[in-house]
């Protein structure tokens, strides 16, 4: 049987068990504390978190 894969997808053994976390909730409040944008650095690259105009968020590179 062929399996039907992206060429760039991962054998799912290469990556190892599936590790369980606990999520956590933060409120948007208390993560904006006040403000209408937040920066997120993650992995070297910067994220931008906003509030848009109609109480949305959205998060851009």
């Amino acid at each position: 049987m062929i399996e039907n894969r992206h060429p760039n997808s991962v054998p799912r053994r290469a990556l190892g068990p599936p590790v369980k976390t606990a999520s956590k909730r933060v409120g948007s409040g208390e993560l904006m504390q006040g403000t209408r944008e937040l920066i997120i650095e993650h992995s070297g690259a910067e994220y931008r978190l906003r509030i848009t105009s109609k109480g949305k968020l959205i998060l851009t590179k």
